[in-house]
């Protein structure tokens, strides 16, 4: 199996799960749309299978988009400052860090959120109330090596460049461009950690804002996956999504979270996956009610 290409981690990815949300994307779909996009791992998993002509990235963080644009639209320049900056930041690493971070909240250039995003811990991204990046780095780590950085840059871009649209908007604001020939994936910031106070992503998503939205696809009959509660060992995450919406729900086994591995425990996510009523209806019509990938006890699985 040919490797997916992932040019920075970030926490809540959905990397490792992709290729179980792979088989609930209809045959026909045209365009697939992240309205959440972070790190875009179902997009980029999907584009590696070929299985939609044109990609939809948006994500409320402007730095973030803009570092999309680069890897998509620039990515030897990118790759190239990116180099710099990781030969530049030895003997010191820690204080080059933080010098990098300063100059990252000041000018908001693209290969230092890259950077950054290599050397944090677990891709797990904070940013102050006043909307600074204040995480520190791992010290155990110099982040990914110029080399690989530049293959896995390389290797999205390919992927996705020329097909892709990129914005930088409130989730809400996309929902009337929206089509029924698309497949929207959301993955909206994970229940119960969007308004802590250590603010682990640029912005949280109020719970009735988002039923609203769902509310309003399904009128639209939009065609989409949700990712957004769950648990973690014995403890829930989130308030239960109302029945009206009709959404079916799966169950992904994720592995060790990133939390569990910050706090040194060994406690395992299990994350869930919500299909909305349109998107059920499709997948009968395409004939592909069996769309639940095998069961293995050493992966990742859905249940």
């Amino acid at each position: 199996m040919t490797q997916v290409p992932h040019p920075f981690p970030y926490q809540g990815s959905k990397r490792i799960v992709a290729r179980y949300i792979l088989p609930f994307i209809p045959q026909d779909v045209t365009r697939i749309i992240e309205p959440f996009c972070g790190s875009a791992a179902v997009s980029i998993a999907a584009a590696s299978r070929r299985l939609a002509s044109s990609f939809w990235l948006n994500d409320i963080d402007p730095a973030l988009m803009t570092l999309w644009t680069s890897i998509l639209e620039h990515p030897e320049e990118l790759t190239s400052g990116y180099e710099q900056l990781w030969n530049a930041q030895y003997p010191d690493r820690k204080d080059f860090f933080f010098r990098i971070r300063d100059e990252f909240n000041t000018t908001h250039q693209p290969h230092h959120l890259l950077y950054l995003l290599a050397r944090i811990v677990k891709g797990s991204v904070r940013y102050s109330s006043q909307g600074l990046f204040n995480q520190s780095p791992d010290n155990r780590r110099s982040g990914m090596r110029p080399a690989k950085m530049r293959r896995q840059v390389l290797g999205v871009s390919s992927l996705l460049r020329q097909r892709t649209k990129l914005t930088a908007q409130d989730f809400r604001e996309i929902i009337p461009l929206m089509d029924i020939r698309d497949l929207v994936y959301l993955d909206p910031p994970y229940q119960g950690t969007s308004f802590t106070r250590d603010h682990r992503y640029y912005t949280g998503v109020n719970y009735d804002d988002l039923i609203d939205a769902l509310s309003l696809m399904n009128e639209m009959r939009v065609s989409y996956i949700l990712s957004y509660d769950g648990r973690t060992g014995d403890k829930s995450h989130g308030r239960p999504l109302p029945v009206t919406l009709d959404l079916t729900h799966y169950d992904v086994h994720a592995g060790r979270s990133s939390q569990s591995t910050l706090l040194g425990d060994n406690h395992q996510t299990v994350e869930s996956l919500y299909l909305s009523p349109a998107l059920v209806r499709r997948l009968r019509g395409n004939r592909a009610e069996n769309v639940t990938p095998t069961i293995s006890h050493s992966q990742p699985a859905l249940i």
